[in-house]
């Protein structure tokens, strides 16, 4: 394991921190604070602006428009996108994107991958929010007739699903497998109405009924959605560590300068203690998250599957975010809770990333799993 990064993913740093810099992290209010009001769309002008600095195309093989990179670039632009909770479907459509180039049919490839990759076309994943790994957790369903398939159910707190033209949709089928399922915007038989989440953001209620989808829009490659779902978990740690370490940066600066008694409440030891303590929950969140990245794409023999490192991630960055803004707001004591100062809109955003895709909780009881199953091998 070399966490070393290449020149071409130290190149996807460096534009992205271009892209980034100057956005204000503040541009949507938590709706207890607005009557319930919210953004109506994601930020376009800034996801053009990924897409002229080749940013949504990372993940795609040069014959696609693509620069042929791996997850470890991804999240590393992901990073840099929390630092300034920038609102753009990044992770969802680069991972929508690539699973259809890792697993999809010639057919979907050429339709959908060059136009993702310069940002005409947006896709998301209506994953449940959970770890995935118990069928009957699965809220859609999937049957085979004659030539298309038919989906029924009801998927909640799908991202970016109202400005989205593309949602893959997980179903299980009766045989216990997962397919893929590429619907339109608009598809007959798929509805989407609006949620609102704790971060003042649109999510989407998707229902589905009776909706037949062409079989050469569905994913029905074994693995397809194991290997999306780890890939999307993985990103949501990216997203995790760079807010916290954002976090972790004002808070540093804001106790520099807040004085009592004289001194800096920065040189007080209760106040060092706690922040060295969220500084080690930081460092652990990236070891954690780079060995994920890093299996994504490498399969050692012998070795759990790589959804043991991506377990083993998020359950880091699930309690090392949730404790690093916990901190934050209380050395910066009365003045966190300033509407006008940002650190309320990334307390709201650490808590959404703690649950997103599981919380701790649920990636305890599938790694359990996962080792029982290995030993048991």
């Amino acid at each position: 394991m070399d966490f070393t990064f290449t020149e071409e993913q130290q190149a996807a740093v460096e534009a992205a921190r271009a892209v980034f810099a100057g956005v204000s992290p503040d541009g949507v209010p938590s709706p207890a604070l607005t009557a319930g009001a919210v953004a109506e769309d994601f930020d376009r002008p800034l996801w053009a602006k990924l897409a002229d600095a080749d940013l949504l195309s990372l993940l795609l093989d040069e014959d696609a428009g693509g620069a042929g990179l791996d997850a470890v670039a991804l999240c590393l632009v992901l990073r840099e996108s929390a630092r300034v909770l920038a609102r753009v479907p990044l992770l969802e459509s680069s991972a929508a994107t690539a699973a259809v180039q890792r697993f999809g049919g010639t057919e979907a490839k050429t339709e959908l991958l060059g136009r993702a990759g310069r940002g005409e076309l947006v896709l998301t994943v209506a994953a449940n929010g959970r770890t995935g790994h118990d069928p009957a957790e699965r809220a859609v369903t999937a049957r085979q007739d004659g030539t298309a398939w038919v989906l029924d159910g009801v998927q909640t707190a799908v991202p970016w699903a109202l400005d989205a033209d593309v949602v893959v949709v997980p179903a299980h089928t009766d045989a216990g497998r997962t397919v893929l399922a590429l619907i339109p915007r608009g598809h007959e038989g798929a509805v989407i109405a609006e949620q609102i989440s704790t971060t003042g953001e649109r999510l989407g209620e998707l229902r589905l009924e009776n909706a037949r989808i062409a079989s050469r829009e569905v994913i029905d490659t074994p693995g397809a959605w194991e290997w999306l779902r780890d890939l999307l978990t993985t990103g949501t740690c990216a997203l995790a560590l760079g807010l916290g370490e954002e976090v972790l940066r004002m808070t540093s600066a804001y106790t520099s300068k807040r004085e009592q008694f004289g001194f800096p409440v920065a040189t007080f030891q209760a106040v060092a203690v706690q922040a060295a303590d969220r500084y080690i929950d930081l460092r652990a969140m990236e070891a954690t998250l780079w060995q994920a990245a890093w299996r994504i794409g490498t399969e050692a023999d012998g070795a759990l599957p790589a959804g043991g490192d991506v377990a083993v991630a998020k359950i880091w960055a699930s309690e090392g975010v949730r404790r690093v803004v916990q901190t934050a707001q209380h050395l910066h004591g009365g003045f966190g809770a300033d509407t006008e100062y940002a650190l309320h809109r990334f307390h709201a955003w650490a808590k959404h990333l703690e649950l997103s895709l599981g919380p701790a909780a649920a990636h305890e009881e599938a790694l359990g799993d996962l080792l029982a199953a290995h030993s048991l091998g």
